[in-house]
């Protein structure tokens, strides 16, 4: 069962602010690997991710295409680290995308919603799962 915990949201939603955004790993059809910051990710709920997608590039067409991604938080204050593995769905609009980008001041881009299948540490041990 996934359940994205307290600490979870504690940490990542002001991860960005705190030095220590969220990386996205996406992999676009053909396997072309693509990592990259993501800034915007928050807690969406007990079992989810989100973030803000403005520049719609790479990130974006991989997660439509191929919606298999991992995020990666690391604090390197805190010492704690977690990997997500989820699947990713893009909205342009509708009431996910408006709750995504209430937090978002200029409201620009797409909302992606990542439903968390898996949660594992660094060394790849499965804290939680479907």
């Amino acid at each position: 069962m996934i359940k994205l915990i307290d600490q979870m949201r504690q940490l990542i939603d002001p991860a960005l602010a705190n030095g220590c955004p969220c990386i996205l790993a996406t992999a676009a059809p053909d396997g072309e690997p693509d990592i990259g910051y993501k800034g915007s990710m928050m807690v969406f709920d007990d079992e989810s991710l989100a973030y803000w997608e403005r520049t719609k590039r790479q990130h974006l067409k991989n997660a439509v295409a191929n919606p298999k991604v991992v995020v990666l938080f690391r604090d390197g204050k805190t010492k704690v680290a977690w990997r997500f593995h989820g699947t990713a769905t893009v909205h342009e609009s509708g009431p996910v995308w408006e709750q995504v980008m209430e937090k978002d001041p200029e409201r620009k881009g797409a909302a992606v919603v990542i439903k968390v299948d898996k949660v594992t540490n660094m060394g790849g041990q499965v804290l939680q799962s479907r």
